[in-house]
């Protein structure tokens, strides 16, 4: 009998171990100071190699009770439900208890942006990987402070990295595919500062839904020397695709490919009630009340133009913030990029009731010889992506998207993730990526600066 249960409990150690062993993940989050709805969309969806316990750290108060509330959301609902079990420690002394005890091995960052630069640097130092909320930069000094995080991180062999959810579009996804059709679309023109090649604008709004609740934004956003002015926030995701879109695969150095045009900076103002609608707070926090004018509105400058060249071409990228979209709207997307035989464009206004479509527009009359060449190559496009197809529009054709392909912003939250992780296991990072985002903060940094000299 003693040989029995001896036997018995050999046999359920190893058990035991080996469901240890099998249940053992490769990646183990760690949320920093999560002050960003962001940082909640990362973990909307859980990925097969990520451990389901994170642990996170951050000062007590409103900004990560709002992050745990969505969490313990997403893994109540009904469908789909999330199962992360969220380890938690507030304190004044949280980053540094974050970076002693380094429990996971994958740093997550979306908050406040005055701080998230020295975060990157600090725990790049600490030998963690870093995947982070844009912008990675606000201004020329945490600028110099980026660059020298991906020194250290290609020195110690890291991923610095960040959430670039636009590429995963599929209007996006598409005009770079036809761009580089070149019997479609001809070669990019190199344009001018008047009349630029590639154009990107977007239109977002202070009130919105995040998984179908009102979002309740931290009252710093509304300081541009926490959140940053709009001209180094979100014009991060539109010099991203420029570059990803007109230039894939290439390196940008940003010391010989770059001139740096006109930019601007405008504000947009809210009310009191406003204010109190997107934030719950009843009135402006004393570090807001410098913004406040005259007549009580809250002035945020959070729009912003950026007018420069890469390699010769002319881009422009233009930010624009509004209170709340009208009544079935939401943010907006327009991009146009311009080649010899045709203009490959983004429209998500009213005509495509507010859902982005993507046109391609003849220049000149078409004949039936070109016609039957994009025919041709629009079948080949097809195999990639099963289900478009054209249908003739006023100046060409129009994209006919699936339902299938029409994820929204927050589902690419998990396709960027899944992404950062294949690089992570495959311990490989395309050569264009590091030097082309340091490249796109230096843009977006420097015209913060110029923006701020025509003040």
């Amino acid at each position: 009998m003693k040989n029995f249960f001896g036997a018995l409990f050999i046999c359920t150690f190893f058990i035991s171990c080996s469901n240890e062993m099998k249940e053992k993940k490769p990646f183990q989050f760690i949320i920093a100071d999560p002050g960003h709805f962001h940082s909640a969309l990362v973990q909307k969806t859980m990925y097969p190699e990520v451990d389901s316990v994170v642990h996170v750290y951050a000062p007590a108060g409103k900004d990560v009770d709002l992050y745990l509330e969505k969490i313990k959301g997403y893994n109540s609902r009904a469908e789909n439900p999330t199962h992360w079990e969220e380890d938690v420690y507030t304190g004044d002394d949280f980053f540094k208890k974050m970076i002693d005890e380094k429990k996971g091995n994958v740093l997550i960052l979306a908050g406040n942006n005055r701080k998230k630069t020295d975060y990157i640097l600090d725990a790049v130092n600490a030998g963690m990987n870093v995947y982070a909320d844009k912008p990675m930069a606000i201004d020329p000094q945490s600028f110099e402070k980026l660059k020298s995080a991906f020194e250290k991180a290609e020195q110690k062999k890291l991923l610095l990295y960040d959430i670039m959810t636009e590429r995963f579009e599929i209007t996006s996804i598409l005009q770079k595919e036809l761009s580089q059709i070149s019997s479609v679309f001809g070669e990019l023109e190199k344009g001018s500062a008047d009349s630029p090649s590639v154009t990107k604008e977007s239109v977002h709004h202070f009130y919105k839904e995040v998984s179908g609740k009102p979002l309740q934004r931290p009252a710093w956003f509304y300081d541009v020397t926490q959140e940053g002015e709009g001209i180094v926030d979100v014009t991060t995701h539109l010099v991203d695709l420029v570059q990803w879109e007109a230039f894939p695969g290439q390196i940008i150095d940003y010391t010989k490919d770059i001139r740096m045009g006109s930019c601007r900076s405008w504000n947009t103002a809210l009310t009191n009630e406003q204010f109190t609608g997107s934030t719950s707070e009843p009135v402006f926090p004393d570090y807001l009340k410098k913004y406040v004018d005259n007549s009580g509105l809250l002035q945020v400058k959070s729009n912003g133009e950026i007018n420069y060249s890469v390699k010769g071409v002319h881009a422009r990228v233009k930010v624009i913030w509004n209170y709340k979209a009208e009544e079935g709207g939401g943010d907006t997307h327009y991009s146009i990029m311009r080649g010899t035989n045709c203009d490959l464009v983004i429209r998500q206004g009213k005509e495509q009731q507010f859902v982005p479509e993507l046109y391609i527009e003849i220049k000149g009359k078409p004949t039936k010889e070109f016609s039957a060449v994009m025919l041709a190559e629009f079948d080949e496009l097809e195999k990639k992506y099963q289900g478009i197809s054209l249908e003739p529009s006023e100046k060409g054709w129009k994209v006919v998207i699936p339902k299938s392909y029409r994820e929204g912003h927050e589902a690419h939250f998990a396709r960027v993730t899944e992404n950062y992780l294949r690089y992570l296991k495959e311990d490989f990072l395309p050569p264009w990526e590091v030097p082309n985002m340091i490249t796109k903060y230096y843009i977006t940094t420097t015209a913060f600066e110029i923006s701020g000299a025509n003040k």
